[in-house]
Order: C-alpha cells, then structure tokens, then sequence
C-alpha cells in the first residue's frame, strides 16, 4: 500500500504511515515525535505501529546530529536469529518435539532467570569493554556474564518451523536483557538534564551525546552475542538429539530497537528503529508472527521513504493487560493445538496469545512496498520467556 500522510502540524514534520489503521494512542505519540525540534525530513510509521512506553513500537525517524535514547524501546538491540536445516520437519512426531523442547528448557534460562553463580564466560571483546561512566562497567560485570544466553520474558521466544518445502528451521529472539536497559536507562536520566526536546536529544557535539551513542552500540552487539550464545545451546541441543547442523548461508540476523549512521535523502542522518527493521534492497530478514502463527522470511525492498526499513513482527491489538482481562488459557490452548509448548504455563501466556496481535498476512499486505515475502514458516514446537 501507499502511505497514508499525515500532514504536518505547525513546526514539525509530517507523518508518513503504512498501517491500514492507526491506534489513536499511536497517533498521538507519532505526533509528539514529528513536533520534536531534531527530526528531519519526515517520521514513517510501520504496519505493525501501536502504542508504547514514550514512543511507538513500528517508529522510524532521523536526525542530523543528536541521538535520543529514549526512542529505541527498553531492550536495546532486540532482534531475531534464524536457522534453516536440511532436514525434514515432518519427521518429527510430537514425542520427539517435547523432547527437544525439554532438553531446550534446561539449557536456556527463560523469564526472569539468569544463569547461578558467576554466569558464562564472555566473548574476549566484552570482557572489559570502555563503557562511559564507572557504574555502568559495575553493572556490566554484574550483569552481563549471567545475562549472556539468556531468553528473557515477554514476546521473546525459542521456535521449530517448517517451511512450504518441509525443511526444519530454528527462530529465536532476545536482546540485550539487564546490560541493554542499564545502559538505556543511564543515558535517559542524562538527556533528561541535558537534553533538547519534550522527547529529549542528545547533541552529537557534546561529550554526553558521544558517549551515549556508543554506549547504545556496545548494548547492540551484547544484543548480537546473547542471541549467538542461544544459538549456540540450541544448535547443539538440536544436534545432539537429531545428529543436525544449520545450512551455512541460512542464517539471518537482524537488530529491530537500535540506532545507525545512514545516509538517506542525500546526506548522512541517525536514523533511529523502535520496533523496525532496517532491510536493504534484496537483503533477507524475518518477520515473526505471534506465539502460534507463521512467520515470514522477506526480502527488501528499500523503499526510500521508510528510511529503507519495515515491520519487526505483527504488532499488538491489545495491551498486555488487556489480554491478560480478554483472554481465557483455554483460548490459547486451542490456539496452540498443533504447536508443541508447555501447557502448564498456558494461564501466564495469554498476553502473548495470538488473538492479542495483528494478522500477520494483513501486516504484510500494508508493507508490500517495504518487503516481499520468500518463505512461509510454520511453528511446530515453541519455548516462551
């Protein structure tokens, strides 16, 4: 589809949005992002756009030389892995899922868990990385050996697929746990004091700006190594029991809360992503659907006015406390009928229900000019935080 415009209100830049419906909430908080003094050339609002703390999820948005961190979402560098196998996903009965999904259960902390006692070993580039005030390297030895492969809660997730030709896929998304929202959360209280705008800025010419920016980066690849080390636990889970290994050119990786130096419009800009992908032209990325629905692999299409970026998932039709008033566990269990998971969390899953999200193929039809869909994935067995 088009984008719908919104036009500009005085003093700020007007709103491009490619969702057939747009939450009066999102509205509003699109508005109040577009009236901010640092935006330049135009906000775009994602097909899976909805309301959340501060800013929308589905917001895309640039600026020529400040960052604003908070406009990048709690968990910094929140993003989606996948695995394509080899191997027939039919050939699994139900048994053999529960067992998987079991040995699964025992090597990934999901939730609020995090590994006991000193945690798992970093990789040798985060041991002691230059982060910029004292407290925060504190909480990074604190945090980051027990966080580090480590699921999470909320609409993070482990899955088994099957694509359209029945190969096994693994999917899995997280982010950078504790380490991302001390990090997130330092930096808001410091452009609260310093910084520009009702949603405040920090100006790339001052040492606190400079040092948020890269804060931010060393949350995204902590982000990055999370979801490897899940990978890692879960690949050999899978290899193990099923004696498989991924295709070496199968994986996708892709950040959806972050900031990157980009140029757009002919010139150099910070284009900020909550709940967005950035996707190249012909560059392969993933679009999850809710707990219990197909997920898409897609291609972009760098459609310059979404700053060259798309959807990151379906996109909430109901607030979690919503579904949680709405939804009944045995809705969800109906729901999840031919999708192997751990029925006894059934009555804390409900928020995460697929009746609490958008269609998928409805999110996709609005982002027809953002992505095109390559490969069906169907869920066959799924591990929740």
């Amino acid at each position: 589809m088009n984008p719908r415009i919104l036009p500009a209100e005085p003093g700020a830049v007007s709103i491009l949005v490619w969702a057939r419906a747009l939450p009066p909430g999102a509205e509003k908080q699109l508005r109040h992002l577009a009236a901010q003094p640092y935006v330049v050339e135009h906000v775009a609002a994602m097909p899976d756009v909805h309301v959340a703390h501060g800013v929308a999820v589905g917001s895309v948005f640039a600026t020529e030389h400040h960052v604003v961190p908070g406009a990048l979402g709690g968990d910094l560098g929140c993003g989606v892995s996948a695995y394509r196998f080899a191997y027939p996903a039919a050939a699994l009965g139900r048994d053999t899922l529960e067992l998987l999904l079991t040995r699964l259960s025992q090597v990934i902390p999901v939730g609020d868990a995090t590994h006991r006692g000193r945690g798992l070993p970093l990789p040798s580039e985060m041991e002691a990385p230059p982060l910029s005030t004292q407290k925060l390297r504190h909480a990074w030895e604190r945090l980051a050996p027990r966080h580090l492969g480590t699921l999470g809660g909320g609409n993070h997730f482990l899955e088994l697929d099957r694509d359209a030709g029945g190969d096994l896929w693994l999917l899995l998304h997280s982010g950078s746990r504790g380490v991302g929202a001390a990090i997130g959360e330092h930096h808001q209280r410091v452009a609260k004091t310093l910084g520009e705008g009702s949603l405040p800025g920090l100006s790339l010419h001052t040492p606190e700006g400079v040092a948020c920016l890269a804060d931010l980066d060393l949350a995204c690849r902590f982000a990055r190594a999370n979801r490897d080390a899940l990978a890692a636990r879960a690949l050999d889970v899978l290899s193990r029991t099923l004696g498989i290994s991924p295709e070496p050119e199968s994986t996708v990786d892709l950040h959806h809360n972050h900031v990157a130096r980009e140029t757009h419009f002919g010139r150099a800009l910070w284009v900020h992503r909550k709940g967005a992908v950035g996707l190249e032209a012909g560059r392969q990325g993933l679009i999850p659907g809710s707990m219990g629905t197909a997920s898409y692999v897609v291609e972009g299409r760098a459609e310059p006015r979404a700053f060259r970026s798309c959807s990151h998932g379906a996109g909430r039709v109901l607030t979690r406390t919503e579904a949680r008033a709405r939804i009944r566990p045995s809705a969800l269990e109906h729901a999840l009928r031919r999708v192997v998971h751990d029925s006894r969390r059934a009555a804390a899953l409900v928020e995460e229900a697929p009746a609490a999200y958008r269609d998928i193929v409805e999110v996709l039809e609005d982002e027809a000019d953002l992505v095109t869909p390559v490969r069906r994935l169907t869920p066959i067995a799924v591990l929740k935080g």
